[in-house]
């Protein structure tokens, strides 16, 4: 028998140090990394937008220059239409005071007696006769008179140069209240004369042309503007 062998001890092995856990990722590390990310976007965009705008073509001094002028052309357009307005409203401004002081109407001083001249007689009229004795060029005359009508207030009354250029007229405007019925006066009277008559005295009888119905009367004949004023004043009554 020999001797006994003791049995090989069996082979003991240590398990290998484990590896360490892996530490979970704590709040403050995440929201780094977040803000990490969100920092790397915003590059990305800025270096594609100044990729783009490296793209795009310079602008030529030729198209520099169109859009001035056209700024220009635009500036000009404006300033016109500006002063076209300007002037327009200066001219309707205008227009309306002009047209309020012509429609203000003129108070005479006495009431304007217009009657139609029936008949001419030389000399004083005699007592009784429905007239009176006025001055013409040949002297005293006896002018007859019809029924006629009172002019109160016109709506212009002034001297002007007559059309020769060598006398002068009184124009008087009739307000639209008198025009009609002076229309009517004069239709009949075309060759014949008009007496007109303040504070009773006879101051002219003008021989009627033609029928007045836009109430313009212009009576002609004072060789002087001297004359012309004197007449102006005794027609107002004043």
């Amino acid at each position: 028998m020999g001797t006994p062998k003791a049995a090989p001890a069996p082979e003991r092995s240590l398990p290998a140090d484990p590896s360490p856990p892996a530490d979970d990722p704590s709040p403050a590390d995440e929201a780094a990394r977040r803000r990490e990310r969100s920092v790397q976007r915003q590059r990305a965009a800025a270096d594609l937008k100044r990729a783009r705008a490296g793209a795009r073509p310079p602008r030529t001094s030729r198209e520099s220059a169109q859009r001035a002028a056209r700024e220009h052309r635009s500036a000009l357009l404006v300033m016109v239409v500006t002063l076209v307005l300007l002037i327009a409203a200066v001219a309707v401004t205008g227009g309306i005071l002009v047209a309020r002081m012509q429609t203000k109407p003129i108070v005479l001083a006495s009431p304007l007696l217009i009657y139609p001249v029936t008949q001419t007689t030389a000399g004083q009229c005699p007592a009784g006769t429905q007239g009176m004795t006025g001055q013409s060029a040949a002297g005293l005359t006896c002018y007859r008179l019809a029924q006629g009508i009172t002019i109160r207030r016109v709506s212009d009354l002034h001297v002007q140069k007559g059309r020769t250029g060598q006398a002068y007229d009184v124009a008087l405007t009739l307000r639209s209240a008198d025009r009609t019925a002076f229309g009517r006066l004069t239709r009949g009277m075309v060759g014949r004369d008009l007496a007109f008559v303040v504070n009773g005295q006879l101051v002219t009888a003008p021989r009627v042309d033609m029928p007045i119905t836009g109430g313009k009367v212009v009576i002609t004949g004072p060789v002087d503007r001297a004359a012309a004023a004197l007449l102006a004043r005794q027609l107002k009554g004043s």
